[in-house]
């Protein structure tokens, strides 16, 4: 990976869109939805509190989660996609 996150960042790759429901209907390209999960594969160092110390984050490399559908900036580096977002920004680790 060549991009490391800054303060309380992490970037995360996207599972693949859904290309059948559950019944085997296959979805049209315009019809996919955005992802909501996905695996983090960089974190930053944490983040500075009022006080000056360092808060590490929860999150870490390897961590599946769920995040909002509209989170983040969509990066592409050599040719794959990732999101950046804050920590706060993911509603859960499945």
């Amino acid at each position: 990976m060549k991009i490391k996150p800054l303060a309380d960042r992490i970037v995360v790759k996207s599972a693949p869109a859904e290309e059948k429901t559950a019944s085997g209907i296959i979805i049209p390209d315009s019809a996919k939805e955005k992802p909501m999960q996905g695996e983090i594969v960089a974190v930053g160092a944490g983040r500075v509190s009022d006080s000056g110390t360092l808060v590490k984050l929860e999150l870490k490399v390897g961590d599946k989660v769920l995040y909002g559908k509209y989170s983040g900036t969509e990066v592409t580096i050599d040719g794959e996609e990732y999101l950046i977002m804050r920590e706060s920004d993911v509603y859960a680790i499945i």
